[in-house]
């Protein structure tokens, strides 16, 4: 399987939307918008990501097919990772393969990531590129309706 990272394109946004509406995926994420099936906010939101300086997002295909995103955001020195996998295509080693690619196209470092506590698959993926658990701390997860454990990971090298 050949997994790519590339700009996104206005192309991807449908998929995408979609991808992020899957209920068992967005109970995993725990941290997600507050309504994800508004797609005018899904729109506003990913305008706002295309168009700014503090943000490096990327569609990643596997084969050919969206089946997701991968980015880092935030200021310097505290800037962070994220990703979005199809449920359809977790257990494959996409979200790791397309993160160590973000991780080769931004140097920049330290770096940080933070996962539900209860998300495992998440934390061996942001561990297999090299993130270290650095604290826990608690916050509100919209897609769970409660606040909850979540991991606080960093990659200084």
């Amino acid at each position: 399987m050949e997994v790519v990272l590339r700009e996104v394109q206005d192309s991807d946004l449908p998929v995408l939307y979609r991808q992020m509406n899957d209920p068992v995926a967005l109970r995993m994420a725990a941290f997600t918008p507050e309504d994800p099936a508004d797609r005018a906010g899904f729109d506003a939101h990913w305008g706002r990501l295309r168009d700014s300086r503090d943000v490096d997002v990327r569609t990643v295909l596997a084969d050919g097919d969206v089946v997701g995103t991968a980015g880092v955001y935030g200021e310097p020195g505290e800037r962070e990772v994220t990703y979005w996998i199809d449920r359809a295509h977790w257990g494959r080693g996409i979200a790791t393969a397309a993160l160590r690619m973000l991780l080769e196209e931004v140097p920049e470092r330290p770096l940080y990531a933070r996962t539900a506590a209860d998300n495992v698959a998440s934390g061996r993926v942001l561990g297999k590129c090299g993130f270290e658990e650095t604290a826990r701390a608690r916050g509100y997860a919209h897609a769970r309706g409660e606040e909850i454990e979540e991991i606080v990971l960093i990659l200084k090298a």
